[in-house]
């Protein structure tokens, strides 16, 4: 059994190995890397991702990141492309070829059949001077100088550069067509993430319970106010304009400091200039404005018209958190 100290060291020596191998990469970011992202960028058919082996899984990592940062991309396996799956390119697609080696058997079948196609082809090899390498319009290089395999067989660095490698395409394409979070947004509807970029704040509002009170009701009528509403607040509201919020902890603190609320009003311990938002706005911008006035309720305001009460509870059960 391998001590706790062996295998701590063991897993460093294997990201400081694969840290090393991602940062000689720089050195090979020359005139090809930007032909080639030029090309993909001008590209008006998809971008077909290829490869064998772990070389394919990297190809479909490269080809869900392409897709959900605005570059349509689909994988095509290797092997499978010599068997029918060749179909599924057209004219104006461009090709991106993954392999480390350059030389396996199923690419040096597939890369003349490609270049039958007449199809610009992108090479992300470890070895330039492979089959591949050599017969790419453009040949992108992740050599490695060893695996962080023990036995030096394992793709581990090799993968990590091919990674590498693709992101580094789908930032600078990020970068070349002004790619926003709306519209990383079209793409990514669902989970939590497709809340946090799309939600907006009517979604969760609840406008048949917004707890309010004029600035005249008694203290007696504010505790109730806010009880039925169970927002823990309540707006003070003058002709449909909020001009101030009483929060359950402003009525405790009213308490420890008033011997008696006869003759007490709202307007008399509400908070002025409570922090507000508009309904159309982004619920994760809510969000940010609770934590950094490190309050859980927002008023909701559109055109100076009270609509309600967004509560972090809101936003917790829609798990954007």
């Amino acid at each position: 059994m391998i001590s706790n100290i062996n295998t701590i060291a063991s897993a460093k020596k294997t990201i400081l190995s694969q840290s090393y191998s991602i940062s000689k990469l720089i050195d090979f970011i020359d005139v090809n890397f930007t032909e080639s992202v030029n090309l993909i960028y001008n590209c008006k058919g998809r971008i077909i991702i290829t490869g064998i082996g772990k070389s394919a899984i990297i190809a479909q990592k490269i080809v869900a990141t392409l897709n959900s940062t605005g570059t349509p991309s689909i994988f095509l396996h290797a092997s499978e492309a010599i068997h029918g799956d060749l179909g599924m390119l057209q004219d104006q697609d461009v090709v991106i070829c993954i392999s480390k080696s350059g030389n396996s058997p199923e690419i040096k079948i597939l890369v003349p059949l490609l270049k039958r196609f007449g199809n610009k082809l992108i090479s992300i090899t470890g070895n330039v001077n492979s089959f591949l390498g050599k017969e790419a319009d453009y040949t992108l290089n992740t050599f490695v100088e060893s695996e962080s395999c023990p036995n030096n067989l394992a793709p581990t660095n090799s993968t990590t550069a091919q990674l590498v490698m693709g992101d580094a395409i789908a930032v600078c394409l990020m970068e070349m067509r002004n790619f926003t979070t709306t519209d990383f947004a079209k793409y990514h509807p669902g989970g939590a993430l497709g809340k946090k970029l799309l939600l907006r704040v009517h979604s969760i509002l609840d406008e048949n319970h917004k707890p309010q009170v004029s600035p005249e009701s008694s203290i007696k009528n504010v505790i109730i106010e806010i009880s039925e509403k169970r927002l823990g607040v309540t707006a003070v509201v003058e002709n449909q304009k909020v001009i101030g919020i009483i929060t359950d902890g402003d009525i405790r603190r009213m308490l420890n400091k008033t011997e008696t609320i006869a003759g007490l009003k709202a307007k008399d311990i509400m908070t002025h200039n409570a922090k507000s938002i508009k309904s159309s706005d982004l619920v994760s911008d809510a969000m940010d404005i609770m934590e950094n006035y490190s309050i859980t309720q927002l008023v909701v305001i559109d055109d100076q018209e009270f609509k309600g009460v967004i509560h972090l509870h809101d936003i917790l059960k829609e798990g954007i958190i």
